[in-house]
């Protein structure tokens, strides 16, 4: 969807363009050079997967065991590992393909749109169907789509960086030889241009494709748990090393130590924790992409949840961004003066609207200045504007920012108008005390209210040669125009989310302090007061700032060196900062941001661009849904890691302690009884907790600090002992069934099958570490019951089929000893649901009180 701006320009589409292509010519152009696009590495995505998932430790742990089992005859057991190996395969490459359509969609919806003239039409097209020829559209803030040579230009300067390694914009005109190139951003002004080529064919193609996806660096979380698999595994080959050893001594049999180690190595691993970590970021980016809100990197909703401070800007955020023009004030005028439909305007009053729409944009885009030409058309006898050429223009800037147009006739009459901050168009038209006096109280009585104010001022210049600095002109001070843009409706309830999950708000906003300060009281922000302005923060040194930060929620008159100055020092005081921003000027604070948010309707390109997130529908109460999916995202994943390390503790030991204890079945499990239980954990902690609704009070929790981590020993220790308890009491059973002298297929048959249960109970325990099963049954997850329904089911095949009671060496129980079984592994894993209860009886309340 085009922004406002671009809406605006292509209605005002210049008459000397070409109509644009048809859609045959279209698609023929497209049938010859092909999609403007760079090369497709979807191919190459393919075997990435396919690679990953064959170098996966677990993978090759899998092959090495299926040879030995084929080596020596075995061939059921493995002909089990080879279906075992394609089943492991299989939820890898779902997994992997599932997470890479996600990625694929949301890279697709972050496309930028293209504005092309086609056949008399302007439409808004994605930028891989732009083809050579077409006639195509670029405005302030947006990315060039594709080559082309300039048709027109109107003050137009882009940022060809990557291309020359220039830091400065390059000065575009449509001189007949200059282009604009794919890659390119335009930081100001609007062009039009013919496409020459696309896709590889473009300069930017041409050197090497530069476009193409960089490898995102990867964040704390994912460092963490690199090293936490690496040294698993390091943990992993000195236990199978050791018991390799020790059962080849003991027993002789090379096969016999080499089967054993293969089982304890592949129960170590926990190489499901990578495949959860990519799977919760990718698919949490999905979820987030369906509720409104663009993801451009999955790892920012690990952000998400730590996020301690949000800046926000007022116009289009806070406020509906329809600016209507409501009052004014003339230098001759006592008081401000309301506008209405029936006024009557005194000569001042007339010239003063008449000189804010001649300092406007000829074809307006922005809301402002669209209104002062509905305002000029309204109240004007006779309208000057076909008579009229903008012949030189100074573009917003200075501070305070002001802008300058310089239109001529025909007849030689000449129009110099200029806008911008009252204060400064004020400074700059040498009033007299008097006329400044009257002046400041009018504008404090149009910000009080809460009007959005722009200074107004006309020159007269009779050179040719026009200053270098717009400020250089004798200006005359016409008056003051003041307009109205009322707050969103739902503002004052998203702030009081945000401030309920803890997390602190700045206003940063471009308009005067008096305006922000009125705005701000309408909709119950907090911290009105002290107010900082961009000039005092550029006048502080940097301690000085940092502390300040701390202490002001409320910024005006800022300019993008300003803003980004604030977001630095929020993050030099360790704050977790999100920066919304629609425009150019928002670029360096919303890349600096450690979540950068743009608006996706009003937006330029450059913010989109610069921006980790997209609110699609320009709704800041987007970003509660974003932290509260964050949040919810990070803690699933704590549960999962949780659960893995608690359940691989009793399978390692119970293949382990045997061993070292030299029991009379010290070869109790097997490789084929190891990836069973593995083939169980593997799809519960990365689908069915990633599948988990958020939990009661999360969104009353302060943020989590950016440093913490769930694999410290802090985090994991209750996972230690909640698999050091449930371990005891599945090698409980084991020692039991030695005494009373069971046979070795019962014994492995009980100590299996509590195994199993305990995985059962430690699935439904490990739903929440702070609310009970009895709660966390009436959350919705049809995930849980289906996974535990299989789970039971493979259990109940392996104790009763023949083909499977064979393959695992296991035999029928009867029904007290299932109920043994079953009675050992709720305790030796429901204990934790008392803990629970006892610790955490204050989360239980809340839960209670929000389902009434």
């Amino acid at each position: 969807m085009a922004t406002a701006s671009e809406t605006a320009i292509l209605d005002a589409t210049p008459a000397t363009l070409p109509p644009g292509l048809t859609p045959a010519e279209v698609e023929q152009q497209r049938q010859r050079f092909g999609p403007n696009k760079l090369t497709d590495n979807a191919g190459n995505r393919t075997w990435q997967i396919l690679r990953g998932v064959v170098t996966e430790p677990m993978f090759v742990l899998l092959v090495v065991t299926a040879g030995v089992y084929m080596v020596i005859g075995s061939y059921q057991e493995g002909f089990t590992m080879l279906g075992a190996i394609v089943l492991v395969a299989g939820i890898s490459l779902y997994q992997e393909a599932r997470s890479d359509k996600a990625l694929r969609a949301l890279q697709q919806l972050s496309q930028p749109l293209a504005h092309v003239r086609r056949a008399g039409e302007q439409l808004d097209v994605p930028a891989e169907d732009v083809v050579v020829g077409d006639v195509l559209l670029v405005s302030e803030g947006e990315q060039v789509v594709a080559d082309g040579l300039l048709l027109e230009a109107h003050d137009a300067q882009a940022d060809e960086s990557f291309l020359t390694g220039e830091s400065l914009p390059v000065d575009k005109v449509a001189d007949g030889a200059q282009a604009v190139y794919l890659g390119s951003t335009l930081t100001s002004g609007a062009v039009w241009a013919r496409v020459t080529a696309v896709g590889s064919q473009t300069r930017l193609g041409k050197i090497g494709g530069l476009m193409q996806a960089v490898k995102p660096e990867q964040t704390p979380l994912q460092r963490q748990i690199a090293v936490f698999v690496r040294r698993m595994a390091l943990v992993g080959i000195v236990a199978f090393v050791l018991v390799f050893g020790y059962n080849w001594w003991e027993s002789g049999s090379l096969v016999h130590g080499l089967l054993h180690g293969l089982a304890l190595a592949m129960a170590v691993l926990p190489e499901e924790i990578p495949v959860a970590l990519s799977t919760f970021m990718a698919l949490g980016a999905w979820r987030l992409m369906k509720q409104g809100i663009l993801t451009k990197q999955p790892q920012t909703v690990e952000a998400l949840g730590s996020a301690t401070v949000i800046g926000v800007d007022k116009t289009g955020t806070l406020t509906q961004n329809r600016m209507t023009l409501t009052r004014a004030y003339c230098p001759d005028d006592t008081v401000p003066w309301e506008i209405r439909p029936e006024l009557v305007l005194a000569p001042a009053q007339a010239r003063l609207l008449a000189t804010a729409m001649w300092a406007s944009e000829p074809q307006p885009f922005d809301p402002m200045e669209r209104a002062l030409h509905e305002a000029y058309a309204q109240f004007s006898s006779v309208d000057e504007r076909p008579r009229f050429q903008l012949v030189h223009e100074y573009p917003l800037g200075g501070h305070p920012p002001m802008m300058t147009h310089v239109f001529a006739a025909a007849d030689g009459r000449r129009i110099i108008a200029c806008k911008g901050a009252p204060e400064g168009i004020m400074a700059l038209s040498h009033l007299s005390a008097a006329e400044q006096q009257a002046a400041q109280q009018a504008l404090e009585s149009l910000t009080s209210v809460g009007l959005r104010v722009l200074g107004v001022a006309w020159s007269e210049w009779t050179s040719t040669e026009y200053p270098e600095r717009q400020q250089d002109f004798n200006w005359q001070f016409a008056g003051l125009v003041g307009f109205s843009d009322p707050p969103k409706a739902n503002i004052p309830q998203v702030l009081e989310q945000f401030y309920q999950a803890g997390i602190e708000v700045k206003i940063i906003t471009g308009d005067n302090a008096v305006t922000a300060a009125a705005i701000a009281r309408q909709i119950g922000f907090r911290h009105p007061a002290p107010v900082l302005t961009g000039a005092e923060i550029m006048a502080l040194d940097e301690a000085a700032l940092n502390q300040r930060v701390q202490e002001v929620g409320l910024y005006a008159r800022m300019f993008p060196e300003a803003k980004l100055r604030v977001i630095n020092a929020l993050k030099a005081n360790g704050e977790v900062t999100a920066m919304t921003g629609d425009g150019v000027n928002d670029g360096p604070a919303l890349k600096a941001a450690h979540i950068g948010i743009a608006m996706g309707h009003r937006g330029t390109e450059l913010a989109r661009q610069a921006a980790s997130l997209v609110l699609l529908d320009d709704d800041l109460s987007r970003m509660v849904t974003a932290i509260g999916f964050g949040r919810r995202i990070y803690d699933n994943l704590k549960k999962a890691v949780q659960y893995i390390i608690s359940i691989h503790i009793p399978l390692i030991l119970t293949v382990l302690v045997p061993s070292l204890l030299a029991w009379k079945y010290p070869a109790l499990f097997g490789p084929v009884h190891v990836i069973f239980l593995e083939l169980l954990m593997g799809p519960t902690c990365s689908i069915v907790f990633e599948n988990e609704p958020m939990e009661a009070g999360t969104m009353h929790e302060k943020p989590r600090p950016a440093s913490d981590t769930f694999l410290s020993f802090r985090e994991l220790g209750l996972s230690l002992v909640q698999g050091s308890v449930a371990a005891a009491g599945v090698l409980g059973v084991y020692f039991y069934s030695l005494q009373v002298a069971h046979s070795e297929i019962l014994t492995r048959t009980l100590v299996f099958t509590t195994l199993v249960l305990a995985n059962v109970v430690l699935t439904l325990v490990s739903r929440s570490r702070h609310l009970t099963v009895l709660t966390t049954l009436r959350y919705p997850n049809p995930l849980v019951p289906l996974a535990l329904g299989i789970t039971l089911a493979l259990l109940a095949l392996c104790l009763t089929f023949a083909p499977m009671q064979h393959l695992f060496q296991l035999q029928p129980l009867s029904l007290i000893q299932l109920a043994i079984c079953a009675a050992v592994a709720l305790v030796s894993v429901g204990w934790f649901e008392v803990y629970k209860a006892v610790r955490y009886r204050r989360a239980a309340a809340i839960e209670r009180t929000a389902s009434k």
